[in-house]
């Protein structure tokens, strides 16, 4: 609920209120009967104007507490939605965005346009005119228009991407759920200055720059964050920027150790599952146990033992006050002491010996 509750104020919104029920869904309202009567005078009582679901709705359930409440309804996969459409600045991000959108739309066009056409309900406005096969067309070209744009994108990527490894550095990849520190830790190791922010979904486009360790010269990815339950939508619109980590020689996951143990461990096994899902899970990878300052030594000490299980090569670290980077650092050339060797000879080199 706490961080539903932060991906609600990341997209603007004010929590006034909360309500959580333990059950087995209920095909009607997603909660159970009374508890969707609650809702509604909560919301009468409170002036709310939107409910927002930690759970997947389905389009009957959105329509039915909408009507039932008389304000829009929507799920945790339509806020995060939200929040990506307002930090995407690029025009990939923007895109990779729509996409997700659409195919969301898609999967439930039939069953939106149904339940549009009964009266119209706060969130369900402006479907009745179309019919349902013209909307569902329509839908679809738009996912071929901007699947088409997307490719492009991707081609000059690609390209860009054997350029810098025809240079001959090695590529290290920064990984980690959402608001773990993972662009003040890019800053931090490139001398760069990405925008950071307390809230999450800050990063939603790849920087790539160049960092020193210990006078080998890397490539450094920010990449976007992760968070749990990342609908598979996302992740496949997402695909061509979550690739760069794929085609990396090390994987840098950071991890934000200064919250509550059960909740480190629940956002590790996130991390851990969207890489594997990504195909990155058989790279070296080096865990930066973030925002060390924030926690007493002893406790660190005693997180570092009950994570050792689920955190690859961790090394504590504080990125906003630079503390045990040079660590992080030795820790990450050991890691990429096998590469490095069969990139000894610069190709700037081979061609002033030729």
């Amino acid at each position: 609920m706490e961080e539903l509750k932060s991906l609600a104020e990341a997209a603007g919104y004010t929590v006034v209120g909360s309500v959580e029920q333990v059950r087995r869904p209920d095909s009607r309202y997603q909660i159970g009967r009374g508890k969707a009567g609650e809702i509604a005078d909560l919301v009468s009582k409170l002036g709310a104007e939107k409910i927002i679901f930690g759970n997947e709705l389905k389009p009957v359930q959105a329509y039915n507490l909408a009507k039932l409440s008389g304000v829009e309804v929507i799920d945790r996969f339509q806020l995060i939605l939200e929040i990506f459409a307002k930090r995407a600045s690029t025009r990939e991000a923007k895109l990779q965005i729509a996409l997700a959108r659409l195919k969301y739309e898609l999967a439930q066009a039939k069953e939106r346009v149904r339940l549009a056409k009964m009266g119209e309900q706060p969130g369900f406005l402006g479907l009745g005119k179309y019919q349902v096969d013209v909307y569902y067309e329509m839908v679809k070209r738009r996912i071929k228009s901007i699947q088409r744009k997307l490719r492009k994108i991707r081609t000059t990527r690609e390209l860009h991407r054997r350029h810098r490894r025809s240079l001959g550095f090695p590529l290290v990849s920064l990984a980690g759920y959402t608001n773990s520190g993972k662009s003040t830790l890019f800053n931090s190791l490139t001398a760069e200055s990405v925008p950071t922010d307390s809230s999450v979904f800050t990063t939603l486009s790849t920087t790539v720059r160049m960092s020193d360790l210990e006078g080998i010269k890397i490539l450094v990815t920010d990449t976007v964050g992760f968070i749990d339950r990342l609908p598979i939508t996302l992740i496949e619109a997402f695909h061509s920027t979550l690739e760069e980590m794929v085609y990396s020689d090390l994987i840098l996951l950071v991890v934000d150790v200064s919250e509550p143990i059960e909740e480190i461990q629940r956002k590790v096994e996130c991390c851990l599952e969207t890489i594997r899902q990504i195909g990155a899970s058989g790279l070296p990878m080096v865990t930066a146990l973030n925002k060390i300052d924030l926690v007493p030594e002893h406790e660190l000490e005693e997180k570092i033992i009950r994570l050792g299980d689920v955190t690859p090569n961790p090394v504590p670290i504080s990125a906003l006050h630079r503390i045990n980077l040079r660590a992080l650092k030795l820790e990450m050339l050991r890691h990429l002491e096998s590469l490095l060797e069969t990139l000894t000879v610069h190709p700037f080199a081979k061609k002033i010996a030729n």
